[in-house]
């Protein structure tokens, strides 16, 4: 046996090359937000999470030079050590505040947040209850903690839930944790249900709203504001790649939880702090975001709009909600490739979604929004994607 065996044997990727449906990796020569450039042509993008448009803000783009012109390119070094900045406390001091936290601390990326979150909270012999749509980076902070239980329930499912959480010894550490908008299907936690059965089985709870942040929400804190539960929230996560226009992510809650994890989360101590630039692009985001609703009311009348579009042309777009996540289920690897492939020929770029990060019988085109798309756009995806869809036989 040699160990790059599985690297020879794995062809799945040559052959849709080589078939002409491959979809990963196309590279962007330009990005305007809702209208990229690919292939020396453009493309209306209906696959970021972009979701306010704010990476390109005059605003967002001068806060990030300037920081780069103060404190340079990196601070070469981990948070822990040489590396955080005024700029990081300042930042934590505003997410906590915008998250009616106690305390936050930031990573250098929305991934290492729910690793090093994860990882950190759960140990030896101690209960980790999943979602068995979770996130893959709430799936990787499990793996990295030290020998805990793992246990899965159905989809948002608050039966399974329950019956997992009766099977775990009632003294037992519990840590229930969820995504607040699910990033592949579109629809939101069942927190009014979840929270109380949590109660009932002495477990803590844990929210991942990378997709909710500065999309739900009177103030945009996520789905936990949005369902008007976030006080019974213990642990609030989110990343800065989506809403708030940078890279990056943070874990906020009691200041005491939020100490320890500063002490002992790997990816605190053993990495790189956030660069200037990201971290002043997220303070100039949050700013916006609390000062002009617009973007996030905008975002929210677009989701609805084509939620309803897709439905009225016969897709099947599963139990998307309030949200601007819209799947188009296929249910099949091979015509999701070729969908995707005559979307992209017809000007419309949107993610193809198949197994494993997807079950093999719900593979899908992931489709999102962004608030700067233009009616013209979303005509233009609707029209397309009719035109494609009825040609392939998938309405």
């Amino acid at each position: 046996m040699d160990i790059f065996d599985k690297c020879r044997n794995f062809t799945r990727a040559k052959e849709t090359i080589e078939a002409g449906i491959y979809p990963y990796f196309r590279p962007l020569t330009g990005n305007d937000g809702p209208r990229v450039q690919m292939e020396g042509r453009e493309i209306i993008m209906i696959g970021s999470n972009n979701y306010l448009g704010l990476t390109h803000d005059p605003r967002v783009i001068e806060a990030a030079v300037e920081a780069t012109k103060r404190y340079g390119t990196s601070c070469s070094g981990s948070r822990f050590l040489n590396g955080t900045l005024d700029l990081h406390i300042q930042l934590e001091e505003k997410i906590a505040e915008f998250m009616n936290r106690e305390a936050a601390v930031i990573f250098s990326t929305g991934y290492m947040a729910n690793l090093g979150g994860i990882a950190t909270l759960v140990g030896k012999d101690e209960y980790i209850i999943l979602d068995k749509s979770d996130h893959a980076s709430i799936y990787a902070g499990t793996r990295a903690a030290i020998n805990p239980i793992i246990k899965r329930y159905h989809h948002n499912n608050m039966e399974s839930l329950e019956k997992v959480l009766s099977q775990i010894p009632e003294d037992a550490a519990k840590l229930i944790v969820c995504d607040g908008v699910f990033s592949m299907e579109g629809d939101i936690v069942k927190l009014d249900q979840l929270l109380p059965i949590a109660k009932k089985y002495n477990a803590r709870v844990y929210i991942d709203e990378a997709h909710g942040l500065g999309v739900l929400g009177e103030h945009g804190r996520g789905a936990c504001e949005f369902l008007g539960l976030e006080d019974q929230v213990d642990i609030v996560m989110s990343t800065f790649s989506k809403s708030l226009a940078s890279i990056g992510g943070f874990v906020s809650g009691p200041r005491y939880v939020i100490d320890y994890m500063k002490h002992f989360a790997n990816p605190i101590i053993f990495s790189a702090a956030p660069t200037p630039a990201a971290t002043a692009a997220v303070m100039k985001t949050l700013e916006i975001i609390q000062t002009e609703p617009e973007h996030m009311r905008r975002l929210l009348e677009i989701g609805d709009k084509m939620r309803e579009g897709f439905k009225n042309l016969g897709f099947d777009i599963g139990h998307s909600k309030d949200t601007p996540i819209i799947p188009i289920y296929v249910r099949n690897d091979e015509l999701t490739f070729v969908f995707w492939k005559r979307l992209f020929e017809e000007g419309v770029y949107a993610n193809a979604v198949i197994s494993p990060a997807v079950p093999p019988d719900q593979a899908l085109l992931r489709t999102s929004f962004m608030s700067t798309h233009t009616d013209e756009d979303l005509e233009k995806v609707l029209e397309i994607t009719h035109k494609v869809g009825k040609e392939l036989g998938i309405i």
